[in-house]
C-alpha cells in the first residue's frame, strides 16, 4: 500500500509539472532487441522511469544486464549509483577508515567483535526488516526477505521514548543546503514500514 501511495504521489507531481505519465508494473516492462530499448505494453520506448524496485534485484532479473547497456539512454530514478549508499557495508568501511569519529557508530562486518550491545542489519535490508537488536534488556528481532547471511553489526544509538513512541528524524540535503525534514515514529526501537511519518519542512 505504501508503494502505491508513493508512486501515485510521484505521478501526480510529474503531471502537475506538465509531463505525461504511464503507470506500469516492473514485470510488464519489455525489451526490444531490434532497437535495444525498454518498451511499455504498447511497445513505446521508455526513456524515463521512477521506480521503487531495488537495483540489486533488478540487476539479477532476466533483462538486468540491459540496465547497464542503456544507462545513457534511460533516466532511472533513483539512479544506479544509489546502490553504493544503500549497502550498509559502507558503514563498516567508514568506521575502519575513521574509528571513533563523532558522526559514526562503531560498525563491523561478520560479527559484533567486542560490542555487547549492537544492532545486526542485513547489508541490503530495508524498512526495518531482518533486524536484530541486542541490549542489556534482551534481544528483539524482525522478520523479512533480506536475511541472506550478510550482515553488519552496529553499535546501538539509543532513541528517546516519548509517550510510547520512538521518533527518528530524517533530513534531506541538496548541494550542501538543508531542503527538508521528516519525522518517523515507531512503537519500538526498530523503525519499520508501519511507522508514523510526518513531513516537518520542505523547501
Amino acid at each position: 500500500m505504501e508503494d502505491v501511495i508513493t508512486v501515485t504521489y510521484m505521478e501526480d507531481t510529474a503531471q502537475q509539472a506538465g509531463l505525461k505519465t504511464k503507470r506500469i508494473l516492473i514485470p510488464d516492462i519489455g525489451w526490444d532487441s531490434a532497437t535495444n530499448c525498454f518498451v511499455d505494453l504498447d511497445e513505446k520506448v521508455i526513456k524515463t522511469v521512477f521506480k521503487l524496485y531495488p537495483w540489486e534485484m533488478m540487476l539479477r532479473d532476466e533483462f538486468g544486464s540491459h540496465m547497464l547497456e542503456t544507462s545513457g539512454a534511460v533516466q532511472w530514478m533513483e539512479p544506479i549509483w544509489k546502490m553504493m549508499f544503500s549497502n550498509k557495508g559502507l558503514l563498516a568501511i567508514l568506521w575502519e577508515l575513521y574509528p571513533g569519529h563523532a558522526n559514526l557508530l562503531e560498525t563491523h562486518l561478520g560479527g559484533p567483535e567486542k560490542m555487547t550491545e549492537y544492532v545486526k542489519k542485513p547489508l541490503l535490508g530495508r524498512e526495518g526488516a531482518n533486524i536484530t537488536l541486542k541490549t542489556a534488556h534482551g534481544e528483539t528481532s524482525t522478520s523479512g526477505p533480506y536475511g541472506d547471511g550478510r550482515y553488519v553489526y552496529q553499535a546501538v544509538a539509543p532513541i528517546p521514548q516519548i509517550k510510547s513512541r520512538y521518533p527518528v528524524i530524517g533530513s534531506w540535503v541538496i548541494d550542501g543546503e538543508a531542503a527538508g525534514m521528516g519525522i518517523r515514529e515507531s512503537s519500538g526501537m526498530i523503525t519499520d514500514n508501519l511507522s508514523r511519518f510526518v513531513p516537518h519542512r520542505f523547501e
